[in-house]
């Protein structure tokens, strides 16, 4: 093996390890297993992010009710199978869900390229295609009205960002990702923030301590979740046919209290 195709390698399960767990970013049949078998319906749509095309993967319940709509925010690994098998999930429970591919009309020849360009987005680029994203939403026939979001890793620091952006959010949800720690942020915010975190991910959790005392002097509601034996990526890893007890424990737990949440909308 050249020094070139090592380095490559090491990068890449670096990547993995940080995100995926024991699960490569890019082993996912059985989460295109899941898609294959769903009888709910899925569907690409496209729209305009000012003057860019935005992809975007949305999953729609089986009920006879207009539904509320929940944005996801993906890993920092972009709009994979495993994201849209949970599009299929949240459906699964009641809701219309939508995933916007942030990285919409480009293509990488792996996953470290990928991770490496979403890591590079600007910010108001990310900003400017959720809130199209939400646009979109809100024009659904299928929608009561109601918007959410929710997002993992890379994904879930952006969902606690985009609560500071937009007031109609009646919830957010965010999934192992940096908290906002600016004050003048967090008064912004307007929804309840759940916080769904893994015991053995410190790089994230010390972010935690101050934006509960920031949140608590703003008045404002922010619902801290640590899942004990989970490790970063938790919900993507605990669903893999090779996860750990600890992630698969951990993910289990989380999407109890967030389908009671869900039903809250």
């Amino acid at each position: 093996m050249t020094l070139v195709r090592l380095s490559k390698l090491l990068a890449l399960v670096a990547v993995a390890a940080v995100c995926l767990g024991t699960s490569a970013a890019q082993a996912q049949e059985w989460a295109k297993a899941r898609l294959n078998d769903s009888p709910r319906h899925g569907e690409w749509v496209q729209f305009k992010s000012g003057e860019r095309p935005l992809k975007a993967f949305v999953v729609y319940p089986e009920r006879k009710e207009k539904a509320p709509v929940v944005i996801v925010i993906h890993e920092i690994f972009g709009l994979t199978e495993w994201v849209r098998g949970l599009c299929d999930q949240l459906a699964e429970n009641g809701v219309i869900a939508i995933a916007p591919d942030m990285l919409s009309g480009q293509t990488f020849p792996d996953v470290d390229s990928a991770r490496k360009a979403i890591g590079a987005l600007p910010k108001e680029q990310v900003l400017d295609d959720l809130n199209a994203t939400a646009e979109y939403a809100a024009k659904i026939p299928a929608s009561n009205g109601t918007l959410a979001v929710s997002g993992f890793c890379w994904g879930g620091g952006w969902t606690f960002t985009y609560a500071t952006v937009n007031p109609k959010l009646k919830a957010a949800y965010s999934f192992y990702g940096p908290a906002v720690n600016d004050a003048a942020e967090i008064a912004k915010i307007a929804c309840p923030v759940y916080g769904f975190y893994a015991e053995k991910d410190e790089r994230v959790n010390a972010t935690i301590p101050q934006a509960e005392e920031l949140m608590k002097a703003a008045g404002k509601k922010y619902e801290v979740m640590m899942f004990a034996g989970g490790g970063h990526g938790f919900m993507r890893a605990g669903e893999a046919p090779d996860a750990s007890e600890g992630n698969k424990k951990a993910r289990d737990e989380a999407w109890a209290r967030w389908k009671t949440l869900l039903q809250q909308l």
